[in-house]
């Protein structure tokens, strides 16, 4: 089964699960995705609003005004942001305004001091300026009405600054999405752990957990020993407790590559196995009452690629959620790739200014030289690449 045939038949067999909707404060709702329609009730700015610092005039009185001829008008008052002292409009009167001031009524224009003279008493306007320069209108961010975010969407620190605009201190949204991600393997062990002799920490566990973590997803890891019982019970515990279950480790054909027996003995559906792609080819997908298990390699970057490739667009099918999706496009080869693969493979790279650049080293088992790295890129097999041949790309999230 070739790559893209897999992820559109794990897509297919997930539906939109029900998520809990709980109320957050402003600063807890970055990143999650909103559970209500929120109209602003008031207008954003509420006062009309000086842009500038400067002087605010009537534009009828400065018609005309330049450097050889200016006009001179008569301050009657100075406001400063946040003072709310009524003055009186007259014309041919100008007063003295700090940016985010009040624009008393009647006064339609800012000019801004660098077009005076700087005067206390009268000021002399240096250039004629047109009505509403430098000059917020009520309601010029926001409108009283307007639907700022709607049911849905992520939010976004600009969403946050909007909503706090309008006075709204806590949110709707809904629960995160919860992964749980178990790493087989009796030589693994995880940090809290001491590392005895043949034993290695499993970075892949850590790697997955903060990645989404920092897409506001709350994940659990865990290691299992090779030992089908113990592997069965914690995937129909995490199957109860999460979303969906992602697993490393055990998906190959050698004689502790358990998984695609644990997954029968459960009932679950499988979705695709045995996939025309390196790293990655024993990658699994199941589906056990309507939650993905997606069963990666125990290989460091084998695992890293398969979960970019397929897990981002199956969260995005469950939850709704079309910000989580994969970002493919196309790109230009930077370096030339004369090996013939037998199959299908990604390659890690560096993608700039519509070229991607190979890593030199791409071994399963190594991922120190992924530091720098934000793509993949597609190659087919039995086929050469030279320097400006068009290439798919994968970006990393």
């Amino acid at each position: 089964m070739e790559i893209y045939e897999a992820k559109e038949k794990l897509l297919n067999s997930l539906s939109e699960l029900d998520f809990d909707v709980e109320e957050v404060t402003l600063t807890d709702a970055i990143g999650r995705v909103s559970a209500e329609d929120i109209e602003s009730k008031v207008n954003v700015p509420s006062f009309p609003k000086s842009a500038m610092d400067g002087y605010a005039v009537c534009s009828e009185d400065i018609v005309g005004a330049s450097e050889q001829n200016p006009i001179e008008l008569k301050v009657i008052s100075k406001l400063f942001a946040g003072e709310t002292d009524k003055v009186d409009f007259e014309h041919f009167s100008a007063v003295r305004v700090m940016t985010g001031s009040i624009v008393p009524d009647g006064y339609d224009t800012v000019v801004m001091q660098e077009d005076s003279d700087y005067g206390e008493q009268c000021v002399l306007i240096k250039k004629e300026v047109k009505p509403y320069t430098n000059y917020c209108k009520v309601g010029e961010d926001i409108k009283e009405g307007v639907a700022v975010i709607n049911k849905g969407a992520v939010i976004k620190r600009t969403n946050i600054g909007t909503l706090a605009s309008i006075g709204i201190s806590k949110v709707k949204v809904y629960s995160k999405p919860k992964v749980g991600i178990i790493s087989t393997g009796t030589e693994l062990c995880l940090l809290s752990d001491e590392l005895n002799e043949g034993q290695i920490y499993s970075s892949i566990s850590y790697m997955l957990k903060s990645q989404l973590k920092s897409y506001g997803i709350d994940a659990e890891i865990c290691v299992c020993a090779d030992n089908q019982y113990e592997i069965k019970d914690k995937v129909l515990e995490y199957l109860d407790r999460y979303d969906c279950v992602i697993t490393t480790g055990g998906v190959s054909v050698g004689e502790k590559d358990l998984m695609p027996d644990v997954l029968i003995e459960i009932d679950a559906d499988t979705v695709f196995s045995r996939v025309n792609i390196k790293p990655g080819t024993p990658t699994m997908a199941s589906v056990k009452d309507g939650k993905m298990i997606l069963s990666l390699s125990g290989n460091p970057f084998a695992a890293l690629a398969n979960f970019d490739y397929y897990f981002w667009d199956a969260l995005a099918k469950v939850t709704g959620n079309k910000n989580y999706k994969s970002k493919i496009i196309k790109a230009t080869l930077a370096n030339d790739y004369e090996k013939l693969e037998k199959t299908k493979r990604l390659l890690r790279a560096k993608f700039y200014n519509g070229k991607a650049y190979l890593e030199k080293v791409n071994s399963s088992s190594v991922i120190f030289n992924m530091s720098e790295c934000n793509c993949y890129v597609l190659i087919d097999e039995n086929k050469t690449y030279n320097v400006g041949d068009e290439v798919e790309v994968l970006m990393m999230k």
